[in-house]
């Protein structure tokens, strides 16, 4: 059976479609839990994979939540052994962080679904080979990262340029929720900080733009999530001969 390791930082922000899809594939499912327990140590060696979710905290407020740096030690363990790994909006800047990159503000928030634009290297790339310049996807961030040294961008959008990128051959940061069914965005909605968060940005009206833009467009989004979670979960089969250098 294989162990995936799971960093979630908020109880509204889970694995979304991707849990019944590893559960599928037998995957056992330990989720790291710092806010409970900050000392919290780990030994990535006991694990297949890694997967590092989103949450309301920044990548620059590790002295506000010290955990963050727990957590981007343990993605270079994860690099280093070649595992695969999957960061998703807070979790691929942290991975973008564990790389060397820089984190920072992103020019404006992005609340909503966008249009993502594939890059020239998306064609090659086994996951993103599935996005045609059509596809909508849902963001919620404030922050954005730079491309880390020696990755491969992937994706942009028109208010962020950095929205995914690869490192290696199996280490994956995704800015945006392909994880999100109508049900999850609905609960994100719900959640008074996050209601506030949108409704500073867009206005009183902004929970229902959102809500109507979430029913028109998460039935392409869950076909396009399939796909893509399905191309990262087979990454599991096989080991590359690339290993991440140490720092």
């Amino acid at each position: 059976m294989r162990k995936l390791l799971v960093f979630q930082h908020a109880p509204s922000e889970p694995l979304g479609v991707l849990d019944p899809m590893l559960r599928r594939w037998g995957f056992r499912i330990r989720y790291a839990n710092f806010a409970r327990d900050p000392g919290l140590q780990l030994d990535l060696t006991r694990y297949n994979g890694l997967v590092v979710l989103g949450g309301p905290m920044n990548v620059d407020q590790a002295d506000q939540v010290p955990h963050l740096l727990t957590e981007i030690a343990a993605i270079r363990d994860a690099l280093r052994l070649n595992l695969p790994v999957l960061g998703i909006c807070l979790g691929a800047q942290l991975l973008a962080a564990a790389l060397g990159a820089s984190v920072r503000p992103n020019r404006v928030r992005e609340i909503g679904w966008y249009r993502l634009q594939p890059a020239l290297e998306a064609g090659e790339d086994r996951l993103f080979r599935h996005f045609d310049g059509s596809q909508h996807v849902f963001q919620w961030h404030a922050y954005t990262f730079d491309l880390p040294p020696g990755a491969v961008h992937l994706a942009s959008s028109e208010s962020c340029e950095h929205q995914a990128f690869r490192f290696g051959e199996r280490a994956y940061g995704l800015q945006f929720h392909l994880e999100a069914d109508e049900a999850l965005i609905r609960r994100w909605l719900d959640v008074p900080a996050y209601r506030a968060e949108l409704e500073t940005e867009a206005g009183t009206d902004g929970v229902a733009h959102v809500l109507r833009e979430t029913h028109a467009r998460v039935g392409a989004s869950l076909n396009l999530s399939e796909r893509v979670f399905h191309e990262f979960i087979e990454l599991f089969e096989w080991r590359p001969t690339l290993r991440f250098a140490s720092r």
